[in-house]
């Protein structure tokens, strides 16, 4: 499939509730309003196509990107494509997927330290997000590589810009779950902080309450 035929694709699956729904989340105009079932099925149907994904990226619009995330060989993606992209966020929905592909980089730690240090609120949220996902599946890296990020966490979030708060508050989750002597350190620092003021717009999202989540999410691995 090239890009052409993969647009007019997206755009036949799209419906106007799904363009309005997107749209209040940030999407802009340039959104068909695919649905993620049928992205998930156009996934399964492309498989891998890294050309394709950067080309739908470039393309601009939303439902594109969305797809690009999923279809995007994480290994053949190098940092000087990730930054182009990060200054091209829109949106939280962008920002999230990006920072999910770009987690799965080789130089995913490298581009999370640049972009958490960004003064782009959207580049610092992915950063954010990186952090998220690898302190979910980077088993291998010490407590003390997170320890560090907690301490930041705690000192900046007051202070940060509105959705960096919220990416910032999704690590100190994605940490608090990784192990009991980090979960410890996690709801300590998440008790200093108190509740974490986002603004979601015209939405139904909230942001969690971080000691909370960490305990809900440990239940449920118990159980």
């Amino acid at each position: 499939m090239n890009i052409q035929e993969a647009l007019d694709t997206l755009k036949s699956l799209g419906t106007e509730q799904n363009r309005k729904t997107y749209r209040r989340h940030g999407a802009g105009e340039d959104v068909y309003g695919v649905s993620f079932a049928h992205l998930k099925d156009l996934k399964k149907k492309l498989k891998t196509d890294h050309d394709l994904a950067v080309a739908l990226w470039e393309s601009g619009n939303h439902d594109a990107r969305m797809l690009a995330g999923m279809i995007a060989d994480p290994k053949r993606l190098d940092a000087r494509t990730l930054d182009a992209w990060a200054r091209g966020l829109r949106s939280y929905v962008e920002t999230s997927a990006l920072g999910d592909l770009a987690a799965k980089t080789p130089h995913a730690r490298e581009t999370m330290s640049r972009w958490i240090a960004s003064d782009e609120e959207w580049t610092a949220s992915a950063g954010w997000r990186i952090l998220s996902q690898v302190a979910m599946n980077e088993d291998s890296l010490p407590d003390e590589y997170f320890e560090r990020f907690l301490s930041t966490i705690e000192r900046d979030i007051d202070e940060s810009q509105n959705r960096v708060r919220h990416e910032m508050n999704n690590a100190l989750i994605a940490i608090g779950i990784r192990n009991p002597a980090l979960e410890e350190k996690a709801l300590a620092a998440a008790a200093r902080i108190g509740k974490v003021e986002v603004d979601h717009g015209d939405t139904g999202c909230k942001t969690p309450e971080a000691a909370g989540y960490i305990r809900k999410t440990l239940e449920r691995k118990k159980r």
